[in-house]
């Protein structure tokens, strides 16, 4: 491991686009690290609110980079990424923010074979009050070498944009991030390619906060179906990006990949049972996905009761009437939707599974 007194240089690149009203509080974050080889660089992806000011008023404290045309999240990650030097990289999104200590704690957990360090982070409310932990503290990282897990199944247990730092060597390798591909979830792109070449590191500690609020695009409002169609699409941009990466460096991924991941096939039956007409994949039933997602979930990194409970909730949502599904989808989906008995419920389940 580095000690902090190797003082490895490191850079916090902010991705931003319309979020003034956040973004002092990100950039602060950056500013207020407890490790003193931390560049900070703010990408503006063409913003139109009152960005321009808040980043004006940094002066020389922060590198800016100003877009002229928006470009989504894999331009902005492009773009500050070419302005950086660190050789560990940190992409923040302008929304969230760092606690003190994160930078320190990344260089103290890094090691030779890391390519990627993950750590857990609080989700707020837009008051910035603390509401849960991300991943759950009951859903353990999958750490090391993920290569076996990324061929097998196209994913493993990691975190999203600002609980994740890199290599810059291994950036280097997968970067730049295609950008029409990933005009949306350049992180997914980043977590998914980045582990072919070196280790996954973890961190167990919250070291920032995700903030979860109704312009998140991860959120969607509680448009189900829209949103599971996106990331089932976005998926198989992701999987076909690992495909040709493994494939440069010898390695074959499976096929069927996705047939393998409970998180994709959540999202596949979601978008079946919501909206079939719109539905991106033609041959899907509910039975062969929900078989598929409870055979996945009993193979999942996580308690014997914890993927019990999810293979049967697949099964559920498989073989029951399509009203019934939509309902039992939606209440796992969105927790605003379940009745307060469920709440109470659920609260119990996911203490005795953690």
């Amino acid at each position: 491991m580095h000690s902090i007194q190797d003082r490895v240089p490191v850079s916090i690149v902010i991705a931003n686009y319309n979020y003034a009203h956040f973004l002092r509080r990100s950039i602060d974050s950056a500013l207020e690290q407890d490790y003193d080889e931390a560049e900070v660089i703010v990408v503006d992806d063409a913003s139109t609110d009152a960005t321009a000011d808040v980043i004006a008023s940094y002066g020389s404290r922060i590198k800016t980079c100003l877009r002229e045309m928006n470009g989504g999240h894999a331009a902005a990650f492009n773009t500050g990424f070419a302005s950086s030097h660190g050789e560990i990289v940190l992409f923040l999104d302008a929304d969230d923010y760092l606690y003190p200590n994160a930078v320190s704690e990344v260089v103290e957990a890094w090691e030779d074979r890391t390519a990627q360090v993950q750590f857990r982070l609080h989700i707020v409310d837009e008051q910035m009050q603390v509401k849960d932990v991300f991943p759950p503290v009951e859903l353990p990282f999958d750490s090391g070498d993920v290569t076996p897990e990324l061929l097998r199944k196209g994913r493993y247990q990691t975190t999203v944009t600002s609980g994740l730092a890199f290599k810059r060597s291994v950036l280097d390798k997968v970067m730049p991030v295609p950008e029409p591909e990933f005009r949306q979830g350049a992180d997914g792109y980043l977590a998914t390619v980045a582990p072919l070449h070196g280790e996954v590191t973890s961190i167990e500690d919250c070291l920032g906060a995700y903030r979860i609020h109704g312009a998140n695009h991860s959120v969607f409002a509680e448009k189900l179906g829209q949103r599971a169609r996106w990331r089932i699409k976005h998926d198989f941009r992701r999987l076909e990006a690992l495909s040709d990466q493994a494939s440069e460096i010898g390695l074959n991924m499976r096929d069927d990949a996705g047939l393998h991941d409970p998180v994709h096939l959540e999202e596949r039956l979601a978008s079946l049972c919501i909206d079939r007409d719109q539905h991106p994949v033609a041959n899907d039933s509910r039975l062969s996905l929900a078989a598929a997602g409870a055979a996945a979930s009993l193979k999942m990194n996580a308690s014997r009761k914890r993927r019990l409970m999810l293979a049967g909730w697949f099964l559920s949502v498989g073989v029951l009437p399509r009203d019934m599904a939509r309902t039992i989808l939606s209440w796992k989906l969105v927790a605003s939707s379940r009745p307060r008995f469920l709440l109470r419920l659920s609260k119990t389940i996911r203490h005795a599974m953690g």
